[in-house]
C-alpha cells in the first residue's frame, strides 16, 4: 500500500499516509471541500441560489 497523497511508503504511525504532512494535506482537502461530490438535485441548487441571494441582500454586520 502506498500513501494516497504522495505515493510514498506508508508509516504505521500515520497509516494510510506516509507522514503527518500528507495526513494534514488530506485533512485540508476534506475541510475545503475538494472531496465533495457535486449534487444535481434541483432542491440543492435552489437552496444554494436562495442562500446566495439572501447573503447579497443582507446588510453587512457592524464589526
Amino acid at each position: 500500500m502506498t500513501c494516497p497523497i504522495c505515493n510514498g511508503e506508508i508509516s504505521v504511525k500515520y497509516r494510510p499516509f506516509c507522514s503527518g504532512r500528507c495526513a494534514d494535506i488530506d485533512l485540508a482537502k476534506w475541510l475545503n471541500g475538494s472531496y465533495a461530490a457535486p449534487s444535481t438535485d434541483p432542491d440543492d441548487i435552489d437552496s444554494a441560489l436562495e442562500a446566495a441571494d439572501a447573503a447579497q441582500i443582507a446588510p453587512d454586520k457592524p464589526h
